[in-house]
């Protein structure tokens, strides 16, 4: 499938964004190597997190059940014993967040560092791109599995109601990996209080690399960003180059890793990605979700709709928009 093709044709809004990048087979360098191995750690974990978060049922019938008999002491048991498992889960995920910012941050470092340009990064470094790109598959299909089970903010919700009142009746509580003191507990009520909270975490990472980093250009991180978004969109809208993909799911990454990178371009640039002067083809973006199957990418257009920093700013144009509606 070759590293890294050039489209031939010419790149539309000037991102010289027009390439092949091989989601399927990168493999690092040797100077990537020490890089890759650390966040393939987190992605192989990455992986566990999702199966984790798809089969998660929650407690609901044991919850329901202990509010409608407080006064019978088994069923509160037996709810208490449904639930505290379940919020060890949670408290995985949300520590599992903080590694991936970690995982984020030293990626943003190699692939934004003033050596190359962002193009000659994702020429020479596509390992790490697709590393990065994974990050970012990872959080859309995340947040999306998370607004869809209300069962995880119910579950917190009675644990920590129940726990408060273990705590007044001076009943001791769990200990182990279960645990979650009450700072804990507070950090876990806010992550899980967003509507995404790993696209918040990621969205809050990279603008805290943005600010660490105050010798590094701005267009530094915002071109990298503009120019992955660019390198999806084509790919997904040239059929030559579409057809290369072993597998159709290769598509349906392609479009999440481009809806990631414009709401991160989008929080970054300080006019947003929906300006006139972004870097990033807004319209050509949006048409190419467009084209796809409507229940195949609702959930990312609506991420577009309600994630986004500048969406509703008035230098957004009417034609941005309507097609977003």
């Amino acid at each position: 499938m070759g590293n890294l093709i050039k489209v031939l044709t010419r790149d539309i809004d000037n991102n010289a964004g027009n390439f092949f990048l091989d989601f399927e087979n990168a493999l690092p360098s040797e100077a990537e190597r020490d890089l890759w191995d650390q966040v393939d750690v987190i992605l192989k974990e990455a992986r566990e997190i999702l199966d984790d978060l798809q089969s998660y049922n929650g407690a609901g019938e044991a919850i329901r059940e202990a509010i409608q008999h407080p006064g019978d002491e088994g069923l509160q048991e037996r709810s208490w014993g449904a639930v505290v498992p379940l919020v060890g889960k949670l408290k995985k995920f949300y520590e599992f967040s903080i590694r991936l910012e970690a995982a984020l941050h030293d990626l943003l470092g190699a692939l934004t560092s003033a050596r190359y340009t962002p193009t000659q990064h994702l020429e020479r470094e596509q390992a790490l791109a697709k590393q990065f790109a994974e990050i970012l598959h990872f959080t859309l299909r995340f947040d999306e599995l998370k607004m869809t089970n209300p069962a995880i903010q119910n579950d917190f919700s009675y644990y920590r109601r129940t726990l408060n009142r273990m705590r007044i009746k001076n009943v001791p509580a769990i200990e182990g990996e279960n645990e979650v003191n009450n700072e804990m507990a507070n950090r876990m009520s806010l992550f899980y209080a967003e509507a995404t909270p790993m696209l918040k975490t990621l969205s809050d990472a990279t603008l805290k690399f943005v600010s660490e980093n105050k010798n590094l250009p701005l267009e530094n991180t915002t071109d990298c960003l503009s120019t992955m978004a660019s390198v999806c969109r084509v790919m997904l809208e040239t059929p030559e180059y579409r057809s290369r993909f072993a597998s159709e799911e290769t598509a349906s990454f392609c479009l999440r890793v481009m809806v990631g990178v414009i709401i991160l371009y989008d929080y970054v640039n300080p006019a947003g990605a929906f300006v006139k002067s972004s870097k990033i083809d807004m319209k050509g973006c949006i048409k190419v979700l467009r084209d796809q199957p409507p229940n195949s990418v609702e959930g990312l257009l609506n991420a577009l709709r309600y994630t986004t920093k500048h969406l509703n700013d008035e230098t957004t144009s009417k034609q941005i928009k309507t097609m977003l509606q």
